[in-house]
């Protein structure tokens, strides 16, 4: 066995790989904090393991471990390569010793796809690690490549979760914590908003966190969000979408020329109207209950569920089936049968509407 060598002693890494220390990137966990969101210290390991395919917070990962390795070694190198169509040559080329003891940090990307030539020369390599390199293994998640996954984790390594922010919460939740990493804070309708505004992509919803904090000296609130953004939360496909199902004609009419004349997408605004009538016909068909007692069973945070259940009066049953059917069509003809997309949303929208006028 190899000498561990005094880049990773002096950072408490002994002669073996530390035992897996668990961090998530989802919210409330400490990999979150760990994926580059509140930057904090993160010590050097040898071994890593990051699971999850939520880009930014994977690079982030990636990014923390290269500088935790950086701040004891400031030439270490990086070096990325994907675990498919890797041979063992290559890999073992890739972690043996530096001639000159230079650090070295390198990235096996897409470890799901690695076969079993690849597993098996990972597990030669952790039995024997060498002077000065730390490996980061990156698993997109779920059952493929499952083996390597066991076999790293197993081998000690710090474990980074980074699995994709798929509920509204969770981003609601990432943009506060940029704001705070930022050195700001943002108030919860702040940050709905900043989503409605910007969308759901990380990076730009990191992007716009950092400017907002720059912009307002700190404090961000609803009405910062919509002025620093020249009024494009009141404009989204969640806008026009708002205005339909709650009969509005001009408003809904109003806020889609202005979504076009800004350049919000077509499918935006397609597959927002198609949310708001599923939401409705969901919402409607549970009835008047308790937002919170429908949330675990519906799949939607409270006060999203309280907001249906007022755009819900009035719906009946026939008017959904018309509104579905119109959300359905745009759907497909905004995705290339329509000649005018532009029309073809008009329409669906006014589609909407008067199906809610439907006995």
């Amino acid at each position: 066995m190899a000498a561990t060598p005094s880049r990773f002693r002096d950072l408490g890494v002994g002669s073996r790989f530390r035992a897996a220390e668990v961090a998530g990137c989802g919210p409330g966990s400490a990999g979150w904090d760990h994926a580059g969101v509140d930057s904090p210290s993160v010590t050097a390991v040898p071994l890593r393991l990051v699971v999850g395919d939520e880009e930014l917070l994977v690079e982030r990962a990636v990014a923390d471990a290269l500088a935790a390795v950086r701040a004891a070694d400031p030439a270490a190198d990086l070096r990325r390569v994907s675990a498919a169509g890797l041979t063992r040559a290559e890999l073992a080329e890739l972690v043996s010793p530096s001639l000159f003891a230079e650090g070295r940090v390198v990235v096996l990307e897409a470890a799901h796809e690695a076969g079993k030539d690849v597993v098996a020369a990972v597990g030669e390599y952790l039995a024997d690690p060498a002077d000065g390199v730390s490996l980061v293994v990156l698993h997109a998640g779920g059952a493929r490549g499952r083996a390597l996954v066991d076999l790293v984790r197993g081998a000690g390594a710090a474990v980074t979760e980074c699995a994709r922010l798929t509920r509204y919460d969770d981003r609601v939740d990432f943009v506060r914590r940029e704001v705070r990493r930022a050195g700001g804070t943002i108030t919860a309708d702040g940050a709905r908003v900043l989503i409605d505004a910007v969308g759901n992509d990380l990076r730009e919803l990191a992007a716009a966190a950092g400017q907002l904090v720059a912009d307002s000296a700190g404090a961000v609130d609803e009405a910062a969000v919509r002025r620093y953004h020249r009024g494009r939360a009141e404009v989204t496909g969640f806008a026009v979408a708002e205005k339909a199902v709650v009969g509005d004609r001009a408003g809904a009419l109003e806020a889609l020329r202005w979504a076009t004349l800004l350049g919000v997408p077509a499918v935006l605004v397609a597959d927002a109207l198609a949310d708001a009538v599923r939401t409705v016909a969901r919402v409607a068909a549970a009835g008047r209950a308790d937002p919170n007692r429908l949330a675990g069973v519906l799949g939607m945070p409270p006060w999203k569920i309280r907001k249906a259940q007022g755009q819900a009066r009035g719906w009946r049953p026939a008017g959904v089936a018309l509104a579905m059917a119109a959300v359905a069509e745009v759907n497909a003809e905004v995705k290339g049968t329509a000649a005018d997309p532009g029309y073809a949303l008009e329409r669906a929208v006014l589609r909407v509407i008067a199906a809610r006028e439907v006995g």
